[in-house]
């Protein structure tokens, strides 16, 4: 660590005359759950972000693609002023202190809501199949494989029977048949307010899009709505997600013609990201030591049991997870 942070000043003293940049002001910005950090640095002309993302565990080369990628659509992302890419260093405009997190409320979630959409058509409406990875069938399904191993087996502890398995394996086959019989776009793959930053113009700035895929259209809106950290009531979201089919048939995107086929689609891409993320929120704690993020996996419960609950053929998962809340009620988690 002590290396890393020479390195990362080393750096910051060859450019920081270029920018003016007052070296003893660099303040903590934020972390993520991943292994970057992220610094503010004061200068002559306001503030600058710094990225630290220690190769090899997070290249920066899909962050500067998309990047570019993203600004060429329109967007507000941050500028890239200078790149390390050997060190994993970046110095970013500074898109200001305030996630969409920070500052929704009931009174401005309609209109906040409306311009992340408004973003997100933007950046779908740029889609072209083979510049960004695809949505494969083999990531959609490692990817809900964190559930049962991270989850299910070191969270809770449980032995996952031959039943279970076969019962495992039969869901995230039907699920990854659903998610990619949908139409493909540009995914953003964490669109949701802790990665929009509030901005006075061209609202939200977008951050955290290092991971963007080709995928299942109706990703990002599953993400959007249906949050890790805050939730709204269903008539929100139903009024919020019919707004964004509006938006997105007006331009031309692919939805369904069908908003009940859209919402459809919109439910199992959510089951499938849900289950997801329970599996990243375990391995975060048991593997990274950031045992904070366990404390939302009740809402992500619910998500699934509610989604589960709706359809037939994921009834299944829907008596899984009835053991798993009683499990979870009896550890002190509420629902």
């Amino acid at each position: 660590m002590t290396d890393r942070k020479g390195q990362l000043d080393s750096w910051l003293k060859r450019i920081g005359p270029k920018y003016h940049l007052k070296l003893e002001s660099m303040t903590r910005a934020s972390s993520d759950a991943s292994f970057r950090s992220y610094f503010r640095i004061l200068s002559d002309e306001g503030s600058y972000i710094v990225m630290d993302s220690p190769p090899p565990m997070e290249d920066v080369s899909p962050f500067i693609k998309v990047d570019l990628l993203m600004q060429k659509a329109g967007l507000n992302v941050p500028r890239i002023f200078e790149e390390d890419r050997a060190n994993g260093f970046l110095l970013l405009s500074d898109l200001g202190t305030k996630t969409y997190l920070d500052v929704l409320s009931k009174d401005n979630a309609p209109r906040l809501m409306s311009d992340a959409t408004d973003a997100l058509v933007k950046f779908q409406k740029a889609s072209q199949e083979g510049v960004l990875p695809p949505y494969s069938e083999k990531l959609l399904r490692t990817e809900l494989e964190l559930f049962p191993e991270w989850y299910v087996k070191k969270h809770l502890g449980w032995e996952i029977s031959k039943e279970d398995r076969s019962m495992f394996d039969k869901m995230f086959d039907l699920i990854i048949k659903k998610n990619l019989d949908q139409p493909m776009v540009y995914v953003h793959r964490d669109y949701m307010p802790r990665n929009l930053m509030l901005t006075e113009e061209n609202n939200p700035g977008i951050l955290d899009f290092q991971d963007a895929v080709y995928g299942p259209i109706s990703y990002d809106i599953a993400c959007l709505f249906r949050d890790a950290f805050i939730s709204w009531t269903e008539p929100e979201v139903l009024d919020w997600t019919i707004r964004y089919w509006e938006k997105a048939r007006r331009v031309g995107l692919p939805v369904r013609e069908d908003f009940g086929a859209f919402w459809e689609d919109v439910e199992w891409m959510a089951i499938q990201r849900h289950l997801k993320v329970l599996g990243i929120f375990a391995r975060i704690n048991y593997r990274d030591g950031k045992p904070k993020y366990l404390g939302d996996t009740p809402r992500f419960i619910g998500y699934v049991k509610t989604v589960a609950g709706r359809f037939d053929a994921l009834k299944p998962i829907a008596r899984y997870f009835d053991r798993i809340t009683n499990t979870e009620q009896k550890a002190g988690y509420t629902f």
